[in-house]
């Protein structure tokens, strides 16, 4: 059973990688999501647009906002670990938000 569901994640995760640009001079090297969707993230935080548009065409739209979710989840649990904070309570404190 678990090699059944590990192996449609790897397959729904392979879905998600793009090709490399047909530039000779680029490196042959794909992107997944999770790597487009790190780069992106931490691009927007710089405001570097050069950066933030290289990382949005190495997968679809789709793919990005999955991978930029999951980061997202990942850094507000591991802040709320940090912090001995629930996960709620570390969002609304990142955005900005009074305490619920």
């Amino acid at each position: 059973m678990w090699g059944r569901v590990q192996k449609s994640w790897v397959r729904f995760l392979h879905a998600f990688r793009a090709e490399p640009e047909t530039d000779r001079d680029r490196d042959r090297h794909t992107h997944n999501l999770f790597e487009a969707a790190a780069v992106y993230v931490s691009a927007c935080a710089e405001d570097d647009q050069d950066q933030i548009d290289e990382a949005a065409g190495w997968v679809s739209p789709e793919a990005l906002s999955f991978g930029v979710n999951e980061l997202a989840c990942r850094a507000v649990i591991a802040l709320a670990r940090e912090r001995d904070e629930s996960p709620q309570t570390v969002a609304r404190s990142l955005l900005g938000l009074p305490a619920a």
